[in-house]
């Protein structure tokens, strides 16, 4: 099975801290604006998805969403989510922790492409 998103072993750590703290999680690719392209993370239901939103799939148990208009962009890769020293989004729940989710990223191959377009 292909992933369209996955987690580093340190992102899936910090996943869970904060599960702990907050419970149930999610997450949403930013588009941009004040926080960059950082991979958001929300407690569970507190970020409201639209109709414009696509699931990529679930990190941990959190599920993972991104605009529609983004995934058009990153359909061709997948999304690996990290996690650096730092301080990330002001809204996204690490940021206290002293830590921020980085989304990076790598070119799926043709095989790859065609599992996912069945």
């Amino acid at each position: 099975m292909v992933e369209r998103v996955t987690a580093t072993p340190a992102a899936l750590a910090l996943i869970n801290q904060l599960k702990e703290k907050h419970g149930s999680l999610m997450f949403h690719q930013s588009g941009g604006c004040c926080d960059g392209s950082s991979p958001m993370c929300y407690p569970q239901g507190e970020f409201l998805t639209g109709d414009s939103d696509v699931l990529l799939g679930k990190i941990g148990d959190a599920p993972f969403y991104i605009s529609e208009a983004q995934y058009k962009y990153w359909k061709h890769t997948q999304l690996i989510i990290d996690v650096v020293n730092g301080r990330g989004g002001m809204f996204s729940l690490e940021g206290p922790e002293g830590k921020r989710f980085l989304t990076r990223s790598r070119v799926f191959t043709p095989e790859e492409r065609e599992k996912l377009n069945n």
